[in-house]
C-alpha cells in the first residue's frame, strides 16, 4: 500500500530528439548523451541502480544487471516544449495549442499597455540570454530606472530588474500588471520575474525569481487530491507553475541542493499525499547557458543525494524521477529542445527492473499517481500501476 508519493523533476534533463523534433528545430538534440559525450560519460551510480541507464534507447548512461526500479521513456503528447506544458501535461493537462511565442518582440498594444499601467518604459523588447541582455542593457536600466523586458524561443515575458533600483516588491506587482495584459491571444505561459544584483560587467541574477503562470484549463491531479483531503507539498517553481491551484503547501528554493533539502524536510513529516519537487539549476543556470561540464556536474551532485532520498523513504513511499522537457547545452541555440525524458519509479511496494517501454504522454505518470490513491481518473494519459506493483 501507498501512502505518499515523493516526484522529482529534473527540470530540462532530456533524452534524446523526439519523433517530431524537426519541427522544432531540434534534430540531433540529446541532453543526458550530448552531455555525457562532453565529459567523456557520467558518474551516476545511484541513477544507474535504479534503472536509468536500462531505458530505451537512452545514451551516456551505463546499465545495470538487475536494476532496482521501474523505468521507462515518456514522449510529449502536448505540442510544445517549455516547463509549464511539460509540468502541466504530467498532471494530466494536454496542451493541443502551443503558447504564443515572439521572435521579433512583443507587439505595440502589449508594450504600451504595460508601460502605461507600470509608468516606465521598458528597455530591450527582443528574445535574448538572460545574461547576455544584462551585459547588454544592465548599465542603462541603473541610469533610467526603465526595467528590461525580453522573451525567449520559449512562451515567456521576462521582466529584469536591479534590486536596489527596483524593489522586489515593485518588480512582482510589475508581473502581475503583464499577467493580466497578456490574454487571450498574447497569454504566454509564464511571466517571469528576474531580478539581478551587481555592477555593470559583473551581474549576477538572484535566487528571487518568480514565475507567474497561466491557470491550468481544467482541474490537474493536484487538484483531485488536494479536493480528496490529501497533502500537496510543493518544493521549487511548482507552486508557480500551477498558479497555487491544487497546492496544500509551497516552499520555494535557492536552487538544487536546497531543493533537495526542503524536499526531505517534507519527507520527516507524516503526511499522506504528494511531495512535488522541481529542480531548476539543470535548465537555468546550466541548460539555457550552454554549460555542459557543469550541467554534467550538477547531474553528479543530484546522483550523490540520492541515497539520502532513497534512505529517508518509508515503506509506503513511492519515488518518482523524471523530467519535463530537453534542454541540450551543446547545441547552438541557448532554448529547450524537443526530447523524449526518462522516468524512474521506486519503492518498497513495486518490483524491479520492469521496462515501461516508451509511453505516449508525461500525464500517464499523473493518472497512475491517482490509481496510486484510488481516486477518480484524470482527464488524459494511462495508468501502469499494475504493471509496477508487486
Amino acid at each position: 500500500m501507498v501512502d505518499r508519493v515523493i516526484w522529482i523533476v529534473l527540470d530540462s534533463v532530456g533524452m534524446g530528439e523526439m519523433y517530431d523534433a524537426d519541427k522544432y528545430g531540434d534534430i540531433g538534440c540529446n541532453t543526458i548523451g550530448n552531455v555525457s559525450k562532453v565529459l567523456g560519460g557520467l558518474k551516476l551510480p545511484n541513477l544507474e541502480k535504479l534503472g536509468l541507464g536500462n531505458i530505451d534507447n537512452i545514451k551516456g548512461v551505463n546499465k545495470a544487471e538487475s536494476p532496482l526500479g521501474c523505468y521507462a521513456r515518456l514522449a510529449e503528447a502536448s505540442n510544445g516544449k517549455d516547463t509549464t506544458t511539460g509540468h502541466w501535461e504530467m498532471a494530466g493537462v494536454v496542451s493541443k495549442q502551443p503558447f504564443p511565442t515572439y521572435p521579433n518582440g512583443f507587439p505595440r498594444e502589449i508594450v504600451e499597455a504595460f508601460e502605461g499601467a507600470i509608468g516606465r518604459k521598458m528597455i530591450g523588447n527582443k528574445p535574448a540570454s538572460g545574461t547576455a541582455i544584462l551585459d547588454e542593457l544592465g548599465e542603462e536600466h541603473m541610469k533610467t530606472g526603465n526595467p528590461i523586458v525580453y522573451t525567449s524561443a520559449d512562451s515567456v515575458f521576462q521582466i529584469a530588474v536591479h534590486e536596489d533600483i527596483i524593489p522586489l516588491e515593485e518588480l512582482y506587482k510589475m508581473c502581475e500588471i503583464a499577467r493580466k495584459i497578456l490574454k487571450d491571444e498574447h497569454a504566454v505561459a509564464r511571466v517571469i520575474a528576474r531580478p539581478f544584483i551587481g555592477q555593470p560587467g559583473n551581474f549576477s541574477r538572484t535566487a528571487n525569481r518568480r514565475d507567474f503562470s497561466l491557470t491550468p484549463p481544467h482541474d490537474t491531479l493536484l487538484d483531485v487530491l488536494k479536493n480528496n483531503k490529501l497533502h500537496v507539498m510543493a518544493v521549487g517553481k511548482i507552486e508557480d507553475i500551477f498558479c497555487g491551484k491544487g497546492i496544500t503547501e509551497a516552499i520555494h528554493t535557492k536552487d538544487n541542493m536546497d531543493g533537495i533539502d526542503q524536499t526531505l524536510n517534507y519527507m520527516k513529516q507524516n503526511k499522506k499525499g504528494l511531495i512535488f519537487t522541481n529542480l531548476v539549476d539543470f535548465d537555468m543556470k546550466w541548460g539555457h547557458r550552454n554549460d555542459p561540464e557543469a550541467y554534467g556536474k550538477g547531474l553528479e551532485a543530484f546522483d550523490s543525494r540520492l541515497p539520502e532520498i532513497l534512505e529517508g523513504m518509508r515503506d509506503s513511499d513511492l519515488l518518482m524521477i523524471t523530467a519535463d522537457h530537453g534542454c541540450d547545452p551543446t547545441t547552438p541555440g541557448t532554448d529547450h529542445t524537443r526530447e523524449y525524458v526518462p522516468f524512474i519509479a521506486y519503492g518498497k511496494t513495486l518490483k524491479s527492473n520492469t521496462n515501461l517501454g516508451t509511453r505516449n504522454s508525461f500525464a500517464d505518470i499523473g493518472q497512475t499517481i491517482a490509481e496510486v490513491f484510488s481516486l477518480e481518473k484524470i482527464k488524459n494519459g494511462e495508468s501502469f500501476l499494475k504493471e509496477i506493483l508487486k
